[in-house]
């Protein structure tokens, strides 16, 4: 479950709201294809960036682990996502949560919805409030315009390899944001190592995992799995149909 999102009642400002989809998104959508075995960072990068390119839309199932600093408190959810990249506008996108408790995340571009069935309210607000003061990196990503090597500065961690041969990365924004001042990235191995040997991106989506972290402290981590790229998902899975009966509060 996203560390902002409370069980019994939704978030009350769009402060909130923002942490939620940020954690959650850039999570996701900063991520792009990469890595291999005994690959220079710059091979990594170059897949990350081809593979980003050739995406235009994907679904995944994830699970994410939240710890919000300060009172180190665990908090897990999980569920899946889809994203469909903009044609230099806004992304579409949607995240299902399904454990602990059922809640929807839902951009069509231009409205995003936030929707805990248990509360019987949805909370509106307009895209690009949404990403006003500071957090334009989000959006850079979001509509597919975002270049790795432009808006970050980025290293191997300390770690290069996981146990599994994947790669760790360690991303710092060149441009400060309140809702992520690190970004760190689990990408497959086998995909560079097949970007090495085609002299292109192969796998689309291969990031195993990602751990964003704010400016104060808190972490989210997702895990992604079964990943499916490029199958012309439609635009009408990514409007929300406000139930009878339920309240909208726009912000």
């Amino acid at each position: 479950m996203n560390p902002y999102v409370g069980h019994a009642r939704l978030p009350a400002s769009r402060t909130v709201l923002t942490h939620i989809l940020h954690l959650a998104l850039l999570s996701c959508f900063c991520l792009v294809p990469a890595a291999a075995v005994a690959a220079e960072l710059k091979t990594v990068i170059a897949t990350l960036e081809q593979g980003y390119q050739a995406l235009t839309d994907v679904q995944a199932s994830f699970a994410q682990r939240s710890v919000i600093a300060g009172i180190d408190r665990e908090q897990k959810g999980t569920g899946e996502f889809a994203i469909r990249k903009g044609s230099g506008g806004p992304a579409m996108f949607r995240f299902i949560y399904v454990k602990p408790q059922k809640q929807e995340i839902i951009c069509n571009g231009k409205t995003v919805w936030l929707y805990i069935p248990e509360n019987r309210q949805v909370m509106q607000m307009d895209t690009e409030a949404l990403f006003a003061g500071g957090n334009g990196i989000a959006i850079s990503y979001l509509t597919g315009l975002g270049q790795v090597s432009r808006d970050f500065t980025i290293t191997f961690a300390r770690e290069r390899q996981d146990k599994k041969g994947n790669y760790l990365l360690e991303l710092v924004p060149k441009k400060p944001s309140p809702v992520m001042a690190k970004l760190a990235l689990t990408i497959s191995g086998t995909a560079v190592e097949q970007f090495l040997a085609s002299g292109t991106a192969v796998e689309l989506f291969p990031v195993v995992g990602s751990t964003v972290t704010d400016s104060g402290g808190n972490r989210t981590t997702m895990e992604f799995s079964g990943a499916r790229t490029n199958k012309g998902i439609s635009p009408t899975r990514f409007t929300f149909k406000v139930p009878a009966g339920v309240e909208i509060i726009k912000q």
